[in-house]
């Protein structure tokens, strides 16, 4: 007889057991009988997987090495899934605790939300889908590698001891996470700064059109619709070579120092950097208006500022 025995703490036993009985439904349905029983041995509970000794699968008295490695296949599935489900987060949150101790409670609670949304795959992206099936196949293979040299796991000790690269795996999704939790931190600091800027100015004008053409160039209006790229800007392209001209840097610019009451952009869909227009909608917070379609949305159509 060939067994498979498989240590679990009373809390999560039950769990364990419904997920491997669901996972060797599949035996049946390749016609290898097998058996499954629940053994509790000091307050430790066993599930015990075993192939039943019959005439169709045995060969020269010992069970079939397919049907046996068959039975190893779907524990280790089963035991990939559950412990994806039931410890993934927790090694995560310990990760978390451990390595970034020195962030506030509430800055690793964010760290930790942003990792579980990698983790549980949320935007069900392509890459996180890639990323949550090869960390599957690493606990399937440590598994399998496990069982080709003993019959007996005791799944806490596994997880802890022999899942290196699957941890090592974890860890990586929470650096992204930590890098990204610093960038956004950054971002906020420096909106808050802009803001501050535009803030403590007389503002110059009432509003200020914003007018972009299709190779994302800007040309500024004020409320009487006439152009006022200014003379900072012109003077700046002027110091400055064609090639190196970034005309996004040139607009931040440009509307922290006017400072106007309120922005309007037209020709939204030449607007083709999306964190510039959030950046101006955060900076001018409830100030940004965006053009449904007018005059102005044409470029051919600006008034020229009479000299």
């Amino acid at each position: 007889m060939q067994f498979l025995s498989i240590g679990a703490n009373n809390k999560c036993a039950n769990d364990v057991w419904e997920f491997i009985v669901k996972e060797l439904q599949q035996l049946k349905s390749d016609n290898i009988d097998y058996s499954i029983d629940r053994v509790n041995i000091n307050g430790t509970e066993s599930i015990v997987c075993k192939i039943n000794d019959n005439k169709e699968q045995v060969q020269g008295n010992k069970i079939s090495k397919q049907a046996y490695r068959a039975l190893m296949l779907n524990v280790s599935n089963a035991l990939a899934d559950y412990i994806m489900i039931s410890y993934e987060e927790k090694i995560t949150k310990r990760i978390v605790n451990a390595n970034y101790f020195y962030f506030s409670q509430s800055e690793r609670k964010d760290i930790l939300k942003s990792a579980f949304r990698v983790i549980r795959n949320e935007d069900k992206s392509f890459l996180n889908t890639l990323l949550q099936i090869r960390r599957r196949n690493i606990i399937v293979k440590k598994l399998m590698d496990y069982f080709d040299g003993s019959n007996s796991i005791i799944l806490d000790g596994f997880v802890n001891f022999r899942l290196k690269d699957y941890i090592k795996d974890l860890e990586e999704i929470v650096e992204k996470a930590v890098d990204n939790f610093i960038m956004e931190k950054e971002y906020r600091e420096f909106i808050r700064l802009l803001k501050y800027f535009v803030d403590i100015q007389e503002p110059k004008f009432q509003n200020i059109h914003i007018i972009i053409d299709k190779d994302s160039r800007y040309t500024l209006l004020d409320e009487k619709r006439r152009e006022i790229t200014n003379e900072c800007i012109k003077e700046y392209m002027n110091e400055i070579s064609q090639g190196e001209i970034n005309y996004d840097d040139l607009l931040v610019s440009s509307l922290i120092t006017l400072a106007p009451r309120k922005v309007t952009i037209h020709s939204i869909d030449n607007f083709k950097n999306k964190e510039l227009l959030e950046t101006i909608k955060s900076v001018f917070h409830g100030n940004v208006i965006i053009c449904k379609g007018c005059r102005l949305c044409k470029v051919e159509n600006i008034m020229k500022r009479e000299n």
